[in-house]
């Protein structure tokens, strides 16, 4: 988002709700007797958004905008929450792919991100322990016995020679 002069500007492909007072003008125009069509072209929306804020208000008597964005689906492995949290506590080297298993087995389809997502919600991080790092660092710890670790001159011109 782009914001300018205290305003946010949304990018074209970005959506926007239109506000709640348009919505409620534009159906208050059609149950007084215009047609979609007419409502639409008068209060210069799209002629399928007046048909479907009718639609919505004639079936569900709800006007506002529904949520856009977030998180709909988490309420399927939040259900197993207490099954997940006692076997890490069982089980702390459990792997993400593991539990996935696990939750199939109760018959809760998710994907890995959808376990690291809740884990992530409940402030659980998988860590790297001292106990379990065998390999140590990657890095050089230095130079083998045997060999020079620095050059026998210097390799830099004396002060005040230029080439």
């Amino acid at each position: 988002m782009i914001q300018d002069a205290g305003w946010i500007r949304r990018p074209a492909w970005m959506g926007m709700s239109l506000s709640d007072d348009l919505r409620v003008r534009v159906v208050e125009a059609v149950e007084s007797g215009a047609s979609r069509r007419q409502a639409a072209a008068r209060f210069g929306v799209s002629i399928s958004s007046a048909i479907r804020w009718v639609r919505r208000w004639r079936d569900q008597g709800e006007i506002r905008a529904r949520p856009q964005g977030g998180d709909r689906r988490s309420g399927r492995i939040e259900a197993h929450a207490e099954f997940l949290l006692d076997r890490i506590a069982q089980t702390p080297d459990v792997t993400l792919a593991e539990l996935q298993a696990l939750l199939r087995e109760r018959g809760v389809a998710v994907g890995i991100g959808t376990v690291w997502r809740f884990f992530e919600r409940h402030g659980i991080s998988f860590k790297k322990n001292r106990a379990r790092r065998r390999a140590g660092p990657t890095r050089r710890r230095g130079a083998p016995a045997g060999l020079v670790c620095s050059a026998s001159r210097s390799r830099s011109p004396p002060v005040g020679v230029h080439r």
